[in-house]
């Protein structure tokens, strides 16, 4: 085993166990999360270790980097997330190898991913990015949706040719009523997925919590977390 391998075994080992450990305080089984690593600024031959020690799934947040990674690595059996900002025209590209989009937070957006999905013959997951820290009717300083738009998005999304609604997708805001609380936002969460579940039962993911906070998501029902650094460690500086 090489060297990057064993850092990157030892890692996931160490997630896990704290995975392991939140779903146990919370009298939840371990199955019920799955892990997503976030392998943005991080090369392919990361991906492909990360798949030789079992992970199957991995999640971008640029399409000009996610788009040829994800094409180095088609041979292997992994579900792609795209979880940052997304300009409308970038959804042709991300359509071509995502099989979920946990940043969709505009109806333009849908309409966009809906027409390139139908025009590949593929059905993409979608998320809806709900912003904790946004006005009615605006966005969050991250992107995503204020609370109220969830309902119009979702049925936008359900109605779409190609897509699939998945279910929601936080990020613990900065500003705002929850800023520092990533406990009490993702109960927030939880909450506007229960009411989405009502009308739309399928729509049963919940993505929130990431390297420092994943143990809060769990506690308030998070199904999926989005861990990056503490898989592959602190990232290289852009730019």
């Amino acid at each position: 085993m090489t060297e990057r391998k064993e850092q990157l075994a030892a890692n996931l080992t160490g997630v896990e166990d704290r995975i392991a450990t939140a779903c146990a305080a919370a009298g939840r089984d371990r199955d019920e999360v799955t892990l997503i690593v976030v392998t943005k600024t991080y090369p392919a031959s990361d991906v492909r270790l990360l798949a030789e020690l079992g992970v199957r799934h991995v999640a971008e947040n640029r399409d000009q980097d996610a788009a040829p990674k994800a094409a180095a690595c088609s041979d292997l059996p992994l579900t792609w997330h795209f979880v940052g900002q997304l300009q409308t025209n970038k959804a042709r590209s991300v359509v071509g190898y995502a099989d979920v989009v946990q940043s969709v937070d505009r109806v333009k957006l849908v309409d966009a991913l809906s027409r390139q999905a139908a025009a590949a013959g593929r059905e993409v997951g979608c998320l809806i990015q709900v912003a904790l820290d946004a006005e009615e009717g605006g966005r969050g300083a991250r992107g995503g949706a204020s609370p109220g738009a969830v309902r119009e998005l979702a049925d936008h999304i359900e109605a779409g040719p190609g897509l699939r609604l998945g279910g929601l997708m936080t990020v613990a805001p900065l500003t705002g009523t929850y800023a520092g609380q990533p406990r009490q936002a993702f109960d927030r969460l939880w909450e506007i997925s229960t009411a989405l579940r009502s009308r739309h039962p399928a729509a049963n993911m919940v993505s929130a919590g990431m390297s420092g906070d994943l143990e809060e998501a769990v506690a308030a029902g998070a199904t999926h977390v989005r861990v990056g650094t503490a898989v592959l460690g602190v990232r290289p500086r852009l730019g």
